[in-house]
């Protein structure tokens, strides 16, 4: 059965210092011995939670994502994590996916943190980025949307699944529903003082999309002195959790398990009786 290797850096963020960050990933990311396939870094990794976009932000072609190109090459791993990216006049807080290949995806983040002004300084992203690995569909989302959870939501696809009778496949088959992701990933800058949501919220999401969830936050005192208490997790899909460390600075590798997934499902094919959710895109009259 397939399975697929992720590592966690939750780390403290040096303010608005992009060299002494990518500086400080880099070592941590060359110091791991084991396996690496995926590697997550927090939401706006190379800056922390700035509302500074027009002095920080870059390009496609910028400082930031040419390391993230170089280290994922060099590596041989998946490199993902937010950061800031202008874009024809826009301020996005985008997360990038590098594959090893310096090919790249990217997800801009949709829920923007009003109370903290992120809806005033940076644009909202309109489409959902699933990324294929392996086999595996991983759902990319960053910090606040997670309290939103049709943006999470399980969109079940329908597929023909020809039926066995005895030794032969059955030409009529049934319509099955198949979960569109199996692990939803979200890198964040989320406050000790929120922290028991962020767990919970993880939680709810594994059980309700019935997926694993992998959920990287930064730790340390930010430029405007809150404090972030790490609490990175990951949780299967009937809820366990299956690692997280709070206060300090942590590199966490796992492996996580089709076979779990899928029996899970099997077993328990509660997905089969979800509503249906239509998120109308803004873009559109």
């Amino acid at each position: 059965m397939s399975t697929l290797t992720i590592t966690t850096i939750q780390a403290n963020l040096a303010w608005e210092d992009k060299a002494a960050n990518l500086s400080r990933f880099e070592e941590k990311i060359a110091g791991v011995k084991e396996k690496m396939e995926i590697v997550v870094l927090p939401e706006m990794f190379s800056t922390g939670f700035s509302m500074k976009p027009g002095e920080l932000a870059e390009t496609m072609d910028g400082e930031t994502v040419s390391w993230m190109r170089r280290v994922a090459e060099r590596r041989k791993i998946i490199l993902t994590g937010s950061l800031i990216i202008e874009e024809e006049g826009h301020y996005y807080n985008r997360l990038v996916w590098m594959l090893p290949n310096g090919r790249y995806g990217h997800y801009d983040k949709r829920h923007r943190f009003a109370f903290a002004g992120e809806d005033q300084h940076f644009s909202q992203g309109h489409r959902r980025l699933i990324a294929s690995v392996k086999g595996w569909k991983i759902n990319l989302q960053v910090c606040y949307d997670l309290r939103f959870p049709v943006w999470a939501r399980q969109q079940m696809n329908r597929t023909h699944m020809p039926t066995l009778k005895g030794d032969k496949i059955a030409e009529e088959g049934n319509d099955q529903r198949v979960p569109e992701y199996d692990i939803l990933i979200n890198v964040a800058n989320w406050p000790e003082r929120r922290n028991h949501a962020w767990k919970t919220l993880l939680t709810a999401r594994a059980i309700e999309n019935q997926c694993y969830v992998v959920g990287l936050n930064r730790v340390g005192e930010d430029g405007n002195g809150i404090y972030h208490s790490g609490d990175s997790m990951v949780v299967d899909p009937m809820g366990e959790v299956l690692y997280q460390k709070s206060h300090e600075e942590h590199i966490h590798t796992i492996t996580l398990s089709r076979q779990q997934l899928d029996e899970t499902r099997t077993k328990l094919p509660f997905l089969q009786d979800a509503d249906a959710f239509i998120i109308q895109n803004e873009e559109q009259p």
